[in-house]
Parts: C-alpha cells; sequence; structure tokens
C-alpha cells in the first residue's frame, strides 16, 4: 500500500476512535466537538509530529563541525540508498537507541543516543543508521511519528473518561471504564500492526544500504541487552513513541511488553544472518561502509 494511503487510513482510523471517546463524554455534541479536534490534530499531526517527539525525546540537533564522524558517516549512508541527507540528532540518553521520523525523504531526521555512539563500533553505527535511512526511503516515518502523536492523545482522551465519566455524568461508569481500557489499547494494537512488519523490512533493506548484515545483527543484540538495563526517561514518559525506536526503549515498568511494538530481537538477528550467511540479493551487496579517511579513530573508536 503505498504511504499516503496508508496515512490516511491510519488518520480516519483513528478519527473514529476519537469521535468515539467524544460521543461517550458528551454525546452528539461531544461527537462533533472530537471531529473537529481530530481534524487539528490531524493537519498538525502531518506537519508537526516529527517536532514535536524530537522535542519530548530531548533531542539536540547536530551541524557538519558537531557531528564530525557521525555525521560524515550518516552523510555516506545516505548517498548509497540515494536519499537526501536528513538532519542529525543526539538524545540526551545512555541507553543505546535510535529512531527516524520526518513527513517525507525531504523533511526527515535521524535520531541516535549519547549510549549508541558510546556503546557500538562504527560499522553497527552504520548498520544502526542504514536501518533508520531505510525507514525514511520506505516512508514509513510519517505513519510511525503520526501514529505515535495520535496514540498518545487517544490514550489521554481515555485516561480522562475515568475522571470525567461518560455523557451521563457519572465518572465511575461502566463506559469511562472501558473507554479507559480499551482506547489506548485499540491504539496501541494499530501500533503493532504497523510496527512489526516494517522492523524486518527495514532491517533488510538497512542490511543493503551498509553492505554488513551482520554488524547490524550484532548492533541489535548489544542494544537489546543494554536497553533493558537502562532508563530512557524521555522514552518512558512518552510511550506512545515507543515504536520508532530501532529496540523498544521502554523497559516493563508499566508492562509494556504486553503491548510489544517490534518483533522479537532473536528473529531479527537470524534473518539478517541468514542473509549473511546465503546468497545476498543484489540490493544487499554492497561493499562495505570505509572508514573516514581510512582512519580507525572515530568518536566511537574501534569498537
Amino acid at each position: 500500500m503505498h504511504g499516503n494511503a496508508k496515512v490516511f487510513i491510519l488518520m480516519a482510523s483513528m478519527t473514529a476512535m476519537v469521535m468515539v471517546l467524544g460521543w461517550m463524554l458528551g454525546g452528539q455534541g461531544g461527537a462533533v466537538m472530537a471531529l473537529v479536534l481530530a481534524g487539528g490534530m490531524n493537519v498538525f499531526s502531518w506537519w508537526n509530529s516529527d517536532k514535536m517527539v524530537l522535542r519530548q525525546q530531548g533531542a539536540v540537533e547536530l551541524s557538519p563541525q558537531q557531528g564530525g564522524d557521525l555525521y560524515a558517516l550518516t552523510a555516506e549512508l545516505a548517498r548509497r540508498a540515494d536519499l537526501p541527507m536528513p538532519k542529525l540528532y543526539l538524545l540526551p540518553t545512555q541507553q543505546p537507541n535510535a529512531f527516524a521520523t520526518g513527513r517525507n525523504p525531504e523533511n526527515s531526521a535521524v535520531a541516535v543516543t549519547q549510549g549508541l555512539v558510546a556503546s557500538l563500533s562504527r560499522d553497527e553505527i552504520a548498520g544502526v543508521i542504514a536501518h533508520e535511512l531505510a525507514h525514511i526511503k520506505h516512508r514509513d516515518t510519517l505513519t510511525m511519528t503520526v501514529t505515535a502523536t495520535m496514540a498518545g492523545a487517544i490514550a489521554m482522551m481515555g485516561n480522562m473518561m475515568l475522571f470525567t465519566g461518560g455523557r451521563d455524568g457519572r465518572g465511575g461508569g461502566l463506559g469511562a471504564i472501558l473507554a479507559m481500557i480499551f482506547a489506548p489499547l485499540a491504539a496501541m494494537m494499530v501500533q503493532m500492526a504497523i510496527s512489526r512488519a516494517r522492523e524486518f523490512d527495514a532491517d533488510a533493506t538497512g542490511a543493503g544500504i551498509s553492505g554488513q548484515p551482520q554488524a547490524l545483527a550484532s548492533a541489535l543484540a548489544k542494544i537489546s541487552q543494554l536497553a533493558g538495563r537502562t532508563l530512557n526517561v524521555p522514552a518512558e514518559k512518552n510511550p506512545a513513541a515507543a515504536s520508532m525506536f530501532i529496540v523498544n526503549p521502554l523497559n516493563g515498568l508499566r508492562m509494556d511488553r504486553l503491548f510489544a511494538t517490534h518483533p522479537a530481537t532473536e528473529d531479527r538477528i537470524a534473518r539478517l544472518m541468514a542473509m549473511n550467511g546465503g546468497p545476498a540479493p543484489v540490493a544487499e551487496r554492497s561493499s562495505p561502509i570505509p572508514r573516514s579517511g581510512g582512519r580507525d579513530d572515530g568518536p566511537w573508536g574501534n569498537g
């Protein structure tokens, strides 16, 4: 399905959820107000959801001078992927992770954490960035970012039902309880349906861009292991954005695994290693990324 069509269906589905919640809160008038609100949210999400997510995560944009070899590596990978150079951001958390965002390749961004730069080798970082560029190339980023924004709003409205009650004014009514339970669940189910399949696709395309499926597999193993031991505070405060990261950034404080938006890391690694061991498709036969200037002393050391 074309990326814009998928986003349209997603927006329509989530608009319907918002209208149902509006009806439960205020009857027909509430549904109309919710429709107006959802329309405004959809327009805002289309143009500004990427900026909102980056702001929520505390992202700091890196210039070519500030980014150094990391910026140069991203530019080389973008060239290989036949993409414009995305904006590059650094996230101030020690958990190794990364995500991509933006409404199209011309308005895209890749964000990596301080922990990722400190914990992974250059080849592994190249694999992670290539994975994120694959999301941009597949035009997943708009869907992911809009979903995160709308899911957060639906979850918030569902929680409001517990305190404000339904249109009958009874705060503890059955409608309020059902909305509190099923509105966030419905939003998460949409995220799960989108997220799991796209991660496998991005792994395969990212391995082709970097030319090193084994490096991406190694990166996924390290990130998965370290992420479970390191708290990512901005991600925990904004769990609706968890599906955007290369590995689930949530550590299970609120039964996050029940709503996992990523396929099992072991399955992803197995597919990448199968690519590495068997005859690779043409797209995966790129040569490995050379080290900048032939040196091994990038900002992440020798790994």
